[in-house]
């Protein structure tokens, strides 16, 4: 019995289909953790991950971009600093607390790029050919960049009201969601 045959005699349709994109995404995968290893070893197999690095920062430059943050540096020659490196940066000059956290967090979506390739590739009949293998080498440095810096957590830090204002949220959804059904018998 095949896969997708199996597959659909114990799980949905949309399960099925999770699972190939999943299935589609794990040679990239092994390839970011292959690439991770061997860039410890010299700085010049940072070129491996250079897809990623200019994705990353691209993502905070874009939604820096959006919510008015005012990105002014844009850069992704990698420069040591102490004994670790920086792969790139991007520098904002009007950064408040209701946009840094979106700013310094945008690498997160990072992570739609393969599942968009993973979704179009599996969505009709497919099998792994050279095409494939082109797109694996591609989407192998994303799932290395798409995890924000330290600095980045450090700015993200930035936009605490935000906390405030979802548990406010959160709390009026419990309050009235309780007062709501208080009068309504079972």
């Amino acid at each position: 019995m095949s896969w997708p045959a199996m597959c659909a005699a114990h799980l949905p349709s949309w399960a099925c289909g999770l699972g190939e994109i999943a299935l589609y995404l794990v040679p990239s995968m092994a390839l970011a953790f292959l690439i991770w290893l061997v860039t410890r070893l010299h700085p010049a197999f940072f070129l491996l991950s250079a897809v990623g690095t200019f994705c990353h920062e691209l993502a905070h430059f874009g939604v820096g971009l959006l919510l008015h943050a005012e990105p002014v540096g844009f850069t992704i020659i990698p420069r040591g600093k102490g004994r670790t490196w920086e792969l790139g940066s991007v520098t904002f000059a009007n950064l408040r607390w209701y946009n840094a956290a979106p700013a310094a967090l945008a690498p997160f979506l990072i992570l739609l790029l393969p599942l968009a390739v993973a979704w179009w590739r599996t969505r009709t009949a497919w099998h792994f050919g050279p095409v494939d293998l082109a797109l694996t080498l591609l989407l192998a440095p994303q799932f290395l960049s798409f995890w924000p810096s330290p600095v980045d957590w450090r700015l993200a830090v930035r936009s605490w009201p935000y906390l405030l204002i979802i548990a406010a949220a959160g709390l009026a959804y419990c309050w009235f969601h309780t007062s709501l059904f208080r009068f309504v018998k079972a």
